[in-house]
């Protein structure tokens, strides 16, 4: 038996999310369907971060361990003919042999999101379910202030969804930027792991004070309630992006992450 670590994109539009589930089709589920057509073989597909409907990857990770030999090429482009048969919007973007210690979820030393706000007044036709849509301008400044307030070791449990499943509320935050590109303000975050809404619910937060109805201080006193109800409104997730994950070099020790992300 062999594993291989896949990289994986998708527009999770359509998708009830990436964790495969009862009441409708998950991308997790799309590829082990590819797997069962490609190879004969039943799978279970581990997952880097569990992404809920309407949020997209761009650089998702996920192992699967498969009996067939396969060259990774090969698998790729057999997953990917599959995909397409299927008409889901999943690419396998590469396919790599890896020892059997690593885990997608467990092996995470970084993960890395992007936030995309469409800020003008016209509704996005080509971007629809791609963007949040804001029909007037944010201050990105303002929100980078607001942003610096929350970098770092805290409880999260402002910005944690009721329903988050992780042990503990405390995270490390080691990125979180406010930039301007064109008619958009983009969100970076980066962290081992996250809490599930975590990132929609600093979005959400950051916008309000880019509309000038929070402050920076608002901000740090709602993180440090510790309180959801101070949390500002939960982003939308159509404009949440899993972008990358990193991990370390086979031979290092590894620290193990649980990520409840979106």
């Amino acid at each position: 038996m062999a594993r291989f670590k896949l990289t994986v994109e998708y527009d999770g539009t359509r998708f009830v999310g990436w964790q495969r589930q009862d009441n409708g089709r998950s991308v997790q589920g799309a590829l082990e369907a590819a797997v069962l057509a490609a190879s004969q073989e039943t799978v279970s597909i581990r997952g880097a971060g569990r992404t809920d409907s309407g949020v997209h990857a761009r650089g998702q990770v996920a192992h699967v361990d498969l009996v067939r030999p396969w060259s990774a090429f090969k698998l790729a482009n057999a997953l990917n003919a599959h995909l397409r048969l299927a008409g889901d919007a999943v690419s396998v973007l590469e396919a790599e042999a890896v020892p059997d210690s690593f885990d997608a979820r467990f092996s995470a030393i970084r993960r890395h999101y992007l936030y995309r706000i469409l800020c003008r007044r016209g509704q996005p036709a080509l971007e629809a379910n791609r963007v949040w849509w804001v029909a007037k301008p944010l201050d990105a400044a303002a929100m980078q202030a607001a942003a610096d307030r929350l970098v770092g070791r805290h409880d999260f449990t402002t910005f944690r969804s009721a329903h988050c499943q992780a042990t503990s509320p405390v995270r490390t935050l080691d990125l979180l930027s406010v930039t301007v590109a064109g008619e958009e303000i983009h969100i970076r975050a980066s962290a081992q792991s996250f809490l599930h809404n975590q990132i929609r619910s600093l979005a959400g937060t950051l916008k309000l004070v880019g509309e000038g109805r929070w402050t920076p201080d608002d901000v740090e006193r709602a993180l440090k309630a510790a309180d959801r109800k101070a949390c500002g409104p939960v982003a939308p997730p159509e404009g949440l992006y899993f972008m990358q994950v990193d991990y370390r070099d086979a031979d290092a020790p590894q620290e193990t992450a649980e990520d409840d992300a979106e």
